[in-house]
């Protein structure tokens, strides 16, 4: 391959700060993904029955045979009820946008007022619902942020769940409430240790813990009639009645609680809130700094929610697009397959689908394999070319190499080999001068690193007996496969010519001929100008600026060379960079493709719009999809994450292993491919938002000259017949 030589400058300050903000992004999604998942679904409302009963040693006798409304604040216990025939009607686990409502006509209707012990979550759900509670002149108390059970959470998350839900009722109202009743609570003698320890806790912090003494029991929805019967003789003392407008199904609650009131007013009992049967100012005005935290605390939810809820539409979107490209690929490399194989049996060239079949290509070839530091390669490749049973001539362009690159083609001594010397100009200055020299209509470019097998120029050329055709792509296949980062690149190479490249051939919108074999019309590549300096990805800029030209440019699946694949991860990132970002220069550069007619415009709507999905928005949402999963793993079924993650895995599996049977390759390799999953495209997509990011900046990327290992050879598999 031939390349500038590399210099060393400093990194530009932009391109650094951008993984910071990548890394900014990724945890503000993880955060927002942490408050949607304990927002909804560590903990949520469900029935009000109390959890199993625990030692209560530490818990005063005052508290536990005392009355329902417990102010233990500033160390001394009081525990006061109602007086006689007064009743504080609460409610809990509210507001919920179908029964709050209902229930608050009925009070309306009865001239009462009550308490309502919101849930911060359904709270912020139902803003409005709030407002309304207040506005009518009920009492609002603290139910939790999540209906989470204060007697078994540790001291952190009682203050998460209190402070959270005082956060939301004063974001909401502009009020704080002093009122708060542990969930799954039920009458005093229920509270344990733990309960009596987080009631201390809250006692210090303002709040007076609110229990009931007349359990209607709506939750367990035994029917309207048996609702009104436990109501139905609330006796001489006090009470404070629980009832529930959230948490499920509340139809029996609104129907009992209607027959109920009216029953109440003609035994003459007194219905209130807990604060005026109590005789205490339960809400008071926030502060305008409680406020402020109030109002930042219910938008920092609800933005939670938006992400959550926009992540949630893309992860949708993107695995319909995944399966679709799945059902496509699969569908146009099968329909290519099938062509291929009866041109090939018919012994004669390729042909269009409108185009009768054209007599075989036999005319010689111009080779030209611009190098530069390739000695560790070139000898193995120079001879597999001049190798073929295809006549041609070889022109080796040594482009400034300091190794000796040109001297070893020399000392080979091979027939129709030419060596032309130049100054280091760049791998396309050293393919526009073979293309000077060379002396035949048709033209294949190989890099230095690639090897050839004796039939590969003549399988590649004989697309071009269709007049139309400027260009054709070759198979490209890894030699250094051994171990994992090998049978990766192993996979990509054969799962992308396989499937990805017949697509291209069949949409005529191919965005690149690989730099490692390809073939050319030389008058093609006369009419575009040459190969262009103005991307780093020099083939791919060609190969589009031929589209755009009329040109057909076709893929030959039997067409093999065999090129050396980077076998460091660092030497891996090095070349995918500098493909990604010279691809984004040349979808740039030719971006108006996609408003032109004819084959320019198959090329900007099919092939441009193909890699913008595929190769740069999808893996710039990959990132969101792994953080996802993890909070999926965390927060939602775990199966079911677990089942979607090897349906996935399955779709790639049977994907490969049909592009593997396609080019009768083993499916041995495959046992690396769900390892591929947890790292190779991590890499990938770091490679894209890197690539991306610089592209964006106006930075100019060098080049980066792969390490070679001198593995180059023809594997004896490569000689099997197609």
């Amino acid at each position: 391959m031939s390349t500038r030589r590399p210099t060393r400058r400093p990194v530009p300050a932009g391109v650094r700060a951008h993984w910071f903000i990548l890394l900014a992004v990724l945890c503000s999604i993880a955060a927002a993904l942490l408050v949607q998942g304990y927002m909804h679904h560590l903990a949520g409302i469900s029935d009000d029955s109390a959890p199993a009963a625990g030692p209560a040693s530490t818990v005063p006798k005052s508290v536990s045979g005392g009355g329902p409304v417990v102010d233990s604040r500033g160390g001394a216990v009081r525990a006061v009820r109602p007086p006689e025939r007064t009743l504080a009607l609460t409610f809990d686990d509210g507001p919920d946008p179908v029964w709050t409502p209902r229930i608050l006509d009925v009070l309306r209707k009865h001239h009462v007022h009550a308490t309502f012990f919101l849930v911060g979550s359904a709270a912020i759900d139902n803003p409005e619902l709030v407002k309304r509670i207040v506005a009518e002149g009920h009492e609002i108390g603290v139910h939790t942020l999540t209906h989470a059970d204060l007697g078994n959470a540790p001291q952190w998350r009682r203050q998460l769940e209190v402070q959270g839900a005082q956060k939301v009722i004063t974001g909401i109202t502009g009020q704080a409430a002093s009122l708060l009743r542990p969930p799954y609570s039920s009458g005093n003698d229920a509270i344990n240790d733990g309960t009596w320890a987080a009631m201390q806790d809250l006692a210090d912090d303002g709040y007076l813990s609110v229990f009931s003494t007349l359990d209607s029991k709506d939750w367990q929805r035994p029917g309207v009639a048996a609702i009104e019967q436990r109501l139905a003789s609330p006796g001489r003392d006090g009470q404070v009645v629980l009832m529930h407008d959230g948490g499920g199904d509340r139809e029996e609650t609104v129907a009992a609680l209607d027959s109920t009131l009216s029953r109440w007013a003609d035994q003459g009992y007194k219905v209130t809130t807990v604060g005026a049967a109590v005789g205490i100012g339960s809400m008071r005005p926030a502060s305008a700094p409680e406020q402020l935290s109030g109002t930042a605390f219910v938008w920092g939810i609800r933005l939670s929610d938006f992400v959550v809820t926009a992540i949630s539409w893309a992860l949708i979107v993107a695995g319909v697009v995944t399966l679709a490209r799945a059902v496509l690929v699969v569908g146009f490399a099968a329909r290519h397959s099938r062509m291929a194989r009866r041109l090939r049996a018919s012994g004669r060239g390729r042909r269009r689908v409108d185009v009768a079949v054209r007599p075989e290509v036999t005319e010689p070839v111009t080779v030209i394999v611009p190098a530069y530091n390739e000695a560790a390669g070139i000898e193995a490749a120079v001879r597999s070319i001049a190798a073929s049973t295809h006549p041609l001539e070889i022109i080796v362009v040594d482009d400034g190499s300091t190794d000796g690159t040109a001297d070893l083609v020399e000392a080979l001594a091979l027939p129709r080999v030419t060596v032309i010397r130049k100054a280091n100009g760049g791998k396309p200055s050293a393919l526009n001068a073979g293309l000077e020299a060379a002396t035949h209509g048709l033209v294949v470019m190989v890099d230095g690193d690639t090897v050839f097998e004796p039939g590969t120029v003549h399988a590649l050329i004989q697309p071009f007996a269709d007049p139309a055709v400027g260009a054709v792509s070759g198979n490209t296949k890894v030699v250094n496969r051994g171990g994992v980062l090998g049978a990766w690149q192993h996979i990509e190479y054969v799962v992308g010519f396989n499937l990805d490249r017949r697509l291209f051939d069949l949409a005529e919108c191919m965005p690149t001929v690989p730099g490692a074999i390809g073939a050319f019309r030389r008058e093609a590549l006369l009419g575009v100008g040459g190969v262009s300096e103005d991307t780093l990805a020099e083939d791919t800029d060609l190969t589009m600026s031929l589209c755009r030209d009329g040109w057909r440019v076709v893929y030959q699946d039997d067409a093999r060379a065999w090129t050396e694949a980077p076998a460091t991860l660092g030497a891996l990132w090095r070349q995918r960079y500098r493909w990604c970002y010279g691809t984004l220069q040349a979808m740039w550069k030719h971006r108006r493709a996609i408003v032109q007619g004819g084959a320019a415009g198959k090329l900007g709507r099919r092939g441009l719009g193909y890699l913008l999905v595929l190769q740069v928005l999808l893996p710039l949402f990959a990132p969101v999809v792994d953080v996802f999963a993890l909070y999926g793993l965390f927060f939602l079924d775990p199966v079911r994450i677990a089942a979607l993650w090897l349906g996935f895995l399955l779709v790639q599996f049977l994907m490969a292993a049909y592009a593997f049977r396609l080019d009768k390759e083993p499916l041995r390799p495959l046992w690396a491919l769900p390892l591929q999953q947890f790292v190779y495209r991590q890499l990938m997509y770091v490679v894209v938002i890197h690539s991306l990011v610089t592209a964006v900046a106006g930075l100019h990327l060098r080049w980066h000259r792969m390490e070679r290992y001198g593995s180059l050879r023809v594997p004896p598999a490569a000689h099997r017949e197609s």
